[in-house]
C-alpha cells in the first residue's frame, strides 16, 4: 500500500559529517553496501488498525527530516548534497510472514540513495489488526541511536497519537549549516588535532599465505555468543570503576596488539556524538570514528585499563570531525574499528568466579555473514547480551584466526575477572 506523508519544510543542502563519513564507507564497500542497512522490529501497543498504524507512520516522517531525505548525486563524481522533501508516498509492505524474516529479507538489497526514501516499512498484520511494524533504515538517515528514537517516537504516535510533546529535533540541513559555520570549524579543528597526533598506522597489514585465504567471499563475519564474557566484563568493569564498554574496547585493542605483533594498537570505535542538546534526539546519522592509541603490548590487561580512560576521552573528542579534514590531511587509517551497538549498556556489576565459569558452557560461534567487499579490514561490533562479532577480511586475517581471536577475548577477560 502507499501511505502519503507531509512535512514542515524541504530544502537541499552539503551533507553532515556523520553523513559524509557512512558516505565514503558506502562507496567503498559497493555493491556490497546493503551491509551498512539495519532495522527494528516494534510490537504494537495495544489493538491498532491498518488506518491507526498508517496515520502514525505518516507522523513519524513528518516529524524526523532525515526520514524525508534523499541525495543528489553529481554526474562528475563529486560530493553529493541531500535533498530533503517536503512531503511523498512511502509504500509500505503488508504481511503475515514472521517479523524478524521480514527484517532479514528488507535488510538485504542496497537501497537507491537518489530515488528511494530512507526507509522501508513492512506491517505485519493479523486479520483487521497490525500487530508488529518493521522498520529497516538507510544509514544516511539514522544510526543506531537514531533508530531507537524513531521507534520510541512511533510507539508514542500509535498510542497518544503525538510523541510526547517533545520540541521538534534539529534537522540534518541545520547540524549541516552549524558544521560549516564558525563554532563547528572550531569543534572540527580541536578533534583534527587529536587525529593529526597519532603516527600513521595500518594494523592488519601483512597478507596471509595463499592457503589460508577465502578467495571468494574474501569477508566474513564469525559472531559469539557468551554469557560468561558478559559477566567478565561486568565484574572487571566494577573493579576498575568503569564501562564495560571501555573494558571490550581494551581487550580488543590488546588482542590486535598481539595479533599483529605491533607495540601500539590504534583502533577506530564508533562514537555516537550525541553529547550536544541539539544532538542528542537526532534521527539522523550522527556516529562516527574517533580514535583510541593504546602503547605497549606486553602491558597486563590492568595497566591498559588504567590508561584506558584518558585514551577513551580523547577518542570521543576526536569523533566529532570533519571528514574532508581528514581526507585533506595524512590522519591515521588503521583499517581496525570497533562499535558498541548497545542501546543500554549492562552496568558494571560484581561476579563470582563460580558464575562465571558456570555460564562457559552456553557459549556458541557461528558465521553469520559473508561478502566481497567491505571499507574495512578488522572490525569488531558488541550487541545483545552478549555477543561479540568480528567482520574481517580473510586476506589479513583468515578465519581460523578470526575464531581464535574471539575465542581468545572471552578467555582474557574471563582470566582477568579471576575465574
Amino acid at each position: 500500500m502507499i501511505v502519503p506523508f507531509a512535512g514542515r519544510s524541504g530544502g537541499t543542502g552539503p551533507l553532515t559529517w556523520g553523513q559524509l563519513a557512512i558516505w565514503d564507507a558506502i562507496e567503498r564497500t559497493a555493491p556490497d553496501d546493503h551491509y551498512f542497512n539495519f532495522g527494528r522490529v516494534l510490537k504494537v501497543p495495544g489493538v491498532r488498525s491498518l488506518d491507526e498504524t498508517t496515520a502514525a507512520l505518516a507522523a513519524l516522517l513528518g516529524t524526523h527530516d532525515s526520514l524525508r531525505t534523499r541525495l543528489d548525486l553529481p554526474a562528475d563524481g563529486g560530493l553529493p548534497r541531500q535533498r530533503l522533501e517536503e512531503g511523498g508516498k512511502l509504500p509500505v509492505l503488508l504481511s503475515t510472514d514472521d517479523p524478524e524474516e521480514l527484517l532479514t529479507r528488507l535488510c538485504s538489497t542496497r537501497f537507491d540513495y537518489e530515488d528511494e526514501w530512507p526507509l522501508r516499512v513492512a506491517l505485519v498484520t493479523d486479520g483487521p489488526r497490525v500487530t508488529h511494524v518493521v522498520l529497516v533504515f538507510c544509514h544516511l538517515a539514522a544510526d543506531g541511536l537514531g533508530a531507537d528514537v524513531a521507534v520510541r517516537d512511533l510507539r508514542m504516535l500509535l498510542l497518544r497519537g503525538a510523541a510526547a510533546g517533545r520540541p521538534a529535533a534539529a534537522s540534518p540541513l541545520d547540524l549541516a549549516r552549524w558544521q560549516a559555520g564558525p563554532e563547528g570549524r572550531r569543534v572540527a579543528r580541536r578533534a583534527a588535532a587529536v587525529w593529526e597526533a597519532v603516527p600513521h598506522q595500518v594494523m592488519f597489514d601483512r597478507d596471509v599465505p595463499e592457503a589460508d585465504r577465502a578467495d571468494r567471499p574474501r569477508v566474513w563475519r564469525a559472531q559469539l555468543s557468551s554469557p560468561a564474557l558478559g559477566l567478565a566484563a561486568r565484574a572487571v568493569a566494577a573493579r576498575h570503576h568503569t564501562s564495560t564498554s571501555t573494558v571490550l574496547l581494551t581487550a580488543t585493542a590488546a588482542l590486535v596488539n598481539r595479533c599483529t605483533g605491533k607495540d601500539r594498537s590504534v583502533v577506530l570505535p564508533i562514537v555516537h556524538n550525541r553529547f550536544r542538546q541539539d544532538t542528542a534526539r537526532m534521527v539522523s546519522m550522527v556516529s562516527q570514528e574517533g580514535v583510541f592509541v593504546l602503547d605497549g603490548a606486553d602491558r597486563g590487561l590492568d595497566d591498559l585499563l588504567a590508561a584506558a580512560g584518558s585514551a577513551s576521552l580523547r577518542a570521543y573528542r576526536s569523533a566529532f570531525h570533519d571528514p574532508l579534514d581528514r581526507a585533506r590531511g595524512d590522519w591515521v587509517q588503521p583499517l581496525c574499528c570497533f562499535n558498541d551497538q548497545r542501546f543500554a549498556e549492562p552496568g558494571p556489576a560484581p561476579r563470582t568466579p563460580r558464575e562465571i565459569r558456570a555460564a562457559l558452557p552456553a557459549t556458541t560461534l557461528s558465521w553469520p555473514l559473508s561478502q566481497d567487499r567491505l571499507n574495512c579490514r578488522f572490525c569488531v561490533h558488541v550487541g545483545g547480551d552478549l555477543e561479540v562479532s568480528l567482520t574481517a577480511d580473510t586476506h589479513f586475517l583468515p578465519r581460523r584466526r578470526m575464531e581464535r581471536f574471539l575465542l581468545d577475548l572471552e578467555s582474557l577477560l574471563v582470566a582477568e575477572a579471576g575465574a
